[in-house]
């Protein structure tokens, strides 16, 4: 989708469609809305007296001009109750807009900046949600298609309007940071569809490589099962040992111009299918463990985004590549791993995988970066769906102002968590009889044990885990998320990093 700015009335552009918001109780057109429906012929108006259109958040009508606007369409998009408008509200319109567009076979549209007038939203913040929820409701994923390629073709276009000069600087940079944020998470949702059989641990190391490509502040380096032994990673070798596909680890690097305000390390799952292993996992929905690489690629979608996002901090990214099949070498219950730090680890179920290798993901931050913080991001447990469902992703960690900046950048990126305690009793359910812990805890707090798992690895590292079994898959159509990957995780981890601050290595709340 390409993105142009304009500073003009929004009812002298011509288009497909013009977008126009409306705040819910609204009577009578006002701002913008009042100006296009003088050029139209009070189509406007006489919607919203018709009782038609009340401006709910999840209402869009398709009216068309009768008087000299030069749009073909006016698509009223519904933003909710005003005092409730926050940025998320703001890309959710821009999604439904270019949802509805497409439904048209609209491949241009001009769009009012949403928010940043009556609604109060700084102009940037407004225009980076309008862009980003325009360019993630434009995905569709049609690899593998050979009829009916495109059954909604994607919008080609997008002007953001903005009439007043004073504002559009702001607009533009908003804008293009929210294209730029929205292709980076596009660019996780094509990891994350893509079958297995064309996603292997290999194909990975590939993508990620490209990045360094085209980026000299970024360097890739994918190390291969012989290098991964040699650092003694014996957790990450018990799952990918079951695999017929050999492993990679890939370890990226940013480092911004002049001196980096502090080290965040970033380590993702990256389980490119999960049968379960020998703990096999049932058969009904299987076929959707091709996205169990979700944390994982979150970590390379930030790198994408990295090129043209720059963040005043070093960033590592850490991604353990493998499958967890149930091949003749996988490991069985009731065998003993030793992890990159030392740690023994009795695997009471092969289905608990994604522990195991980001185990060694934490361990291998800490001992080559020593970094001031470390996040680690997974699909991690379905005790997580239960909880929060898909509106949250699970938050825990050891460092209460980390724990804070993170939900405060899962707010303002509208991609929110919700803190779950870390108190030391859960760490009795991972008690051992023979090793030094043991891998699950069952059914009884699962998310939480899975995270007090990962805690023994950071070993007093300010570290959050981000649990994003729930939000990492769409089973259904939202407004800019369709079915199928959500890319869940680029948004709030540039947040963070963009707003990361250098005393002391803690992290600040944005104003």
């Amino acid at each position: 989708m390409q993105v142009q700015f304009k500073n003009e009335p929004i009812e002298r552009v011509a288009a497909d469609a013009i977008v126009v918001g409306i705040l819910e109780g609204t009577k009578r057109p006002s701002g913008a809305a009042r100006a296009v429906d003088a050029a139209a012929g009070g189509v406007i108006a006489a919607c919203l007296a018709g009782g038609d259109f009340s401006g709910r958040r999840e209402q869009v009508a398709v009216l068309y001009p009768k008087g000299r606007a030069r749009a073909k369409r006016i698509l009223l998009v519904g933003l909710g109750a005003e005092k409730e408008l926050t940025a998320d509200r703001v890309r959710q319109a821009g999604g439904r807009a270019v949802g509805k567009a497409r439904e048209l076979g609209i491949s241009e549209i001009a769009s009012v900046l949403h928010g940043a007038g009556k609604g109060g939203l700084d102009p940037a913040v407004a225009a980076q949600a309008l862009v980003e929820g325009s360019v993630l409701a434009n995905y569709s994923y049609d690899r593998y298609r050979t009829r009916d390629k495109s059954q909604r073709k994607p919008v080609r276009t997008l002007v953001v309007v903005e009439t007043d000069a004073a504002r559009l600087a702001d607009a533009k940079r908003g804008g293009q940071r929210g294209k730029v944020i929205g292709e980076a998470v596009c660019f996780v949702r094509d990891l994350c569809n893509t079958p297995s059989l064309d996603m292997t641990p290999r194909n990975v190391a590939e993508r990620a490589l490209t990045l360094a490509a085209e980026d000299a502040g970024i360097t890739v380096t994918a190390l291969d099962e012989n290098e991964i032994a040699k650092h003694r990673m014996g957790s990450f070798l018990g799952v990918a040992k079951g695999s017929d596909e050999p492993p990679r680890f890939l370890v990226l690097e940013y480092k911004p111009e002049g001196k980096p305000k502090g080290t965040i390390a970033l380590v993702g799952k990256g389980i490119t299918f999960d049968s379960g292993g020998i703990s096999l996992k049932p058969a009904e929905g299987m076929e959707k463990m091709k996205y169990d690489m979700s944390g994982a690629a979150a970590v390379l979608g930030v790198f994408h985004a990295l090129r043209k996002v720059r963040p005043p901090v070093r960033v590592i990214g850490l991604a353990p590549m493998t499958e967890n099949m149930p091949g003749g070498h996988s490991i069985k219950p009731g065998d003993v791993l030793t992890a990159m730090n030392g740690m023994t680890i009795e695997v009471n179920n092969t289905d608990a995988e994604g522990r195991l290798v980001l185990a060694d993901g934490i361990a291998y931050a800490r001992r080559f970066y020593r970094p001031d913080a470390i996040i680690d991001v997974a699909t991690l447990t379905g005790a997580v769906v239960i909880a929060l469902g898909s509106h949250a992703s699970g938050l825990m960690g050891n460092d209460a102002d980390l724990v804070n900046a993170v939900r405060e950048a899962g707010d303002r990126s509208g991609e929110r968590v919700w803190e779950l305690p870390t108190w030391p009793e859960y760490t009795e359910l991972l008690k051992s009889d023979v090793a030094d812990m043991k891998n699950s805890a069952g059914r009884e707090a699962g998310t939480i044990a899975g995270a007090m798992f990962l805690a023994s690895f950071a070993e007093g590292t300010p570290w959050v885990h981000l649990d994003i079994a729930g939000t990492a898959w769409n089973d259904k159509d939202k407004p800019y998320a369709p079915k199928g990957s959500s890319g869940v995780g680029v948004r709030l981890l540039l947040d963070l990093l963009e707003n990361w601050e250098g005393k002391n290595g803690k992290p600040r709340a944005r104003g």
